[in-house]
């Protein structure tokens, strides 16, 4: 008999993630805020749970998906929360981009009921989570990790054990958002010049794919600015509350992260500007800004 799975979550991402473990077989049951978005999973055949507590109270293996770690900690340790629902032998998987802070503290307070606990960050934006093929980073016991694997497996497609330790699959979520983060920027500055220079962008962005300058953000980021496609993938605010996470971390391991910095500032600018709900693939509208390019 499969595993009842909770989750709780039902965002641009947790929405279509819940949605393929249902496809999958699992019963699942849920829970949001958002209470159209959990009408349409009951609709698909999940159980509505109620509050957090219920949903763990119903289930074997509970999975969130929250914006960040005061979502996390409120709604697994907070009052009414998955904590005071879970019994031992239970798994709590956090799949949220959090501080590798707050997936210690919730491991350690679920250790103390005998449950295990799992940080899944992913990677892959709305698209890898509607398609299944999302990168899932994951810290914490081996054992729990092969228990879940054929949930995560339901979910997405490059699933890698980082380590042992929790708190590992956000260390390693945070190195992904650096990565996204520096690359998207270039690739902006990039197109931006090319556009300036009054070059075919385009035929700029197909040479490049066919040489070592070649990325998966620059075939698809680097479409969406030419297409002046900004609708949310992964919003801007994220991001930018990701690479928080990550200046924290350098501060915290005593590693300067320069240009992360710099990127978090131009983030930061965006959301001053209003623009906190675009794609991140927005930072090309910064960048042409300072150029004195219109939109």
């Amino acid at each position: 008999m499969a595993e009842r799975i909770g989750f709780i979550g039902l965002g641009i991402m947790g929405k279509p993630m819940s949605l393929h473990l249902l496809k999958t077989g699992y019963p699942v049951v849920v829970h949001d805020l958002n209470r159209p978005a959990v009408d349409e999973l009951v609709a698909a055949g999940a159980t509505d749970g109620g509050s957090p507590r219920a949903v763990a109270e119903q289930t074997d293996i509970v999975i969130t998906m929250l914006p960040d770690s005061p979502e996390v900690r409120q709604v697994i340790l907070g009052p009414d929360g998955v904590i005071e629902g879970v019994r031992a032998g239970q798994a709590v998987v956090d799949m949220s981009t959090i501080s590798p802070i707050t997936s210690r503290e919730v491991a350690q307070a679920l250790a103390v009921k005998s449950v295990t606990a799992l940080d899944a960050p992913v990677s892959g934006g709305q698209k890898g989570a509607v398609e299944a093929t999302l990168s899932i980073m994951v810290g914490g016991p081996s054992a729990t990790f092969e228990r879940v694997l054929p949930v995560f497996q339901a979910m997405g497609k490059n699933i890698v054990h980082i380590g042992e330790e929790p708190g590992s699959g956000q260390v390693t979520k945070t190195c992904n958002q650096i990565v996204v983060g520096i690359t998207i920027m270039a690739v902006a500055e990039a197109l931006t010049l090319a556009r300036k220079a009054g070059v075919d962008v385009a035929k700029v962005r197909q040479a490049l794919l066919g040489g070592f300058a070649q990325s998966r953000i620059l075939d698809l980021h680097g479409q969406r600015i030419i297409d002046r496609n900004f609708a949310p993938g992964f919003r801007i605010k994220l991001h930018q509350k990701d690479l928080g996470i990550a200046m924290a971390s350098g501060k915290a391991y005593g590693v300067p992260l320069l240009t992360t910095g710099l990127v978090h500032e131009v983030l930061g600018s965006l959301v001053a500007q209003g623009h906190q709900d675009l794609d991140h693939s927005g930072i090309a509208r910064f960048v042409e800004s300072l150029a004195g390019l219109e939109d």
